[in-house]
């Protein structure tokens, strides 16, 4: 069973920024695509980030395309999320996740609390 290990997540001021990590705790066969995905209270768990095997990303919502930036590596796999001008509604559990292999298989994190305080 493949763990996902988050990390870099905490609370932050209006303004600031902060930088999310997630390592496999093994290699993953046939990475599809790689993930940030995000949980606030009372709320549907959004996409917030999608990086491919080849390296390209996308932002579902094309407002945080200027303040977040999803980068990582399919072969180890990792990924990371650098997140700007963060703001009081960016506050979320986010969450890893790596869709690999024939059938499309789901490996999430365990999540990481970030909260921006005004």
């Amino acid at each position: 069973q493949v763990q996902l290990v988050e990390s870099g997540g905490g609370l932050v001021t209006s303004g600031g920024s902060l930088k999310l990590s997630c390592a496999a705790s093994r290699t993953i066969s046939h990475v599809h695509t790689m993930n940030w995905y995000r949980q606030a209270p009372g709320k549907r768990r959004e996409l917030v980030a999608t990086i491919n095997r080849e390296g390209s990303a996308a932002y579902p919502d094309s407002s945080l395309k200027d303040r977040f930036t999803i980068t990582g590596d399919s072969s180890k796999p990792t990924v990371f999320l650098q997140m700007n001008d963060l703001r009081p509604e960016d506050t979320a559990v986010y969450y890893c996740n790596i869709e690999a292999g024939y059938w499309g298989d789901q490996h999430w994190g365990q999540g990481t609390q970030v909260t921006v305080s005004s």
